[in-house]
């Protein structure tokens, strides 16, 4: 099946917050995140996806999500908009 990490990106982008995670399924965590059911700090924003990443398993999806919740350039670089 695989894992997921993922950049989300807050609307409206003059306001941009990135939020870091990992998961299964992309599409079901992004609507859970948007309907306020994510994560605590996601919650009364709207957010689309600007990054992700498939591993094979778990361990290394949670690994990649640290490295990436440390790296706050890689993170600025993904939430400009184009």
């Amino acid at each position: 099946m695989g894992c997921f990490v993922y950049i989300l990106g807050s609307l409206p982008p003059g306001d941009r917050r990135t939020y870091v995670g990992w998961t299964t399924d992309l599409d079901n965590r992004l609507a859970a995140h948007n309907a306020g059911t994510g994560a605590r700090s996601t919650r009364g924003r709207q957010w689309e996806l600007l990054y992700a990443e498939r591993y094979r398993n778990r361990g290394e999806a949670m690994s990649r999500e640290w490295h990436l919740k440390k790296d706050r350039k890689f993170r600025r670089l993904v939430a400009i908009e184009p």
